[in-house]
């Protein structure tokens, strides 16, 4: 039996905070549409597993980070393929032992427990922040409005 919206969910934020980025991907249709419209850089949709796995591939750059999801509520909607998940990452960055909290909200919709579509609003700033990339962000974001 496939997974529901909720297990599917809670797959995907608990592997990323375990950092399982193999298997990340599997979570998605091989033809897909993730968004993430909160990000200041306006990245393209994400369509495939291909892009996917190149969208989650470990950079082997930055702070390491020691996060958890927490403070998850799941709404079910009256679609049953669609769920509304507000959570958030709370954590660590493991070199200061700064720690942090990432908010997100994802709208999800799972067919046969795989997600086909994904609006993901997070907050990209923190995460920059986190990661010791806040000024380059906002030069990108200065660069790409002058442009």
């Amino acid at each position: 039996m496939p997974l529901s919206p909720r297990e599917v969910f809670l797959a995907l934020v608990n592997g990323v905070a375990d950092g399982r980025w193999e298997e990340l991907p599997d979570l998605y249709a091989a033809e897909t549409d993730v968004v993430h419209p909160f990000d200041p850089l306006r990245g393209p949709a994400l369509r495939s597993r291909a892009e996917l796995r190149e969208h989650f591939r470990p950079t082997g750059t930055g702070p390491r980070l020691d996060r958890r999801p927490a403070n998850i509520t799941i709404h079910e909607t009256t679609d049953p393929e669609v769920i509304v998940a507000e959570f958030e990452y709370r954590g660590t960055v493991v070199e200061t032992g700064e720690s942090f909290a990432q908010p997100g909200i994802f709208v999800l919709r799972v067919r046969d427990g795989e997600i086909v579509s994904s609006r993901d609003y997070f907050d990209h700033v923190t995460g920059a922040a986190v990661r010791g990339q806040l000024e380059s962000l906002v030069a990108a974001v200065k660069a790409r409005r002058s442009a």
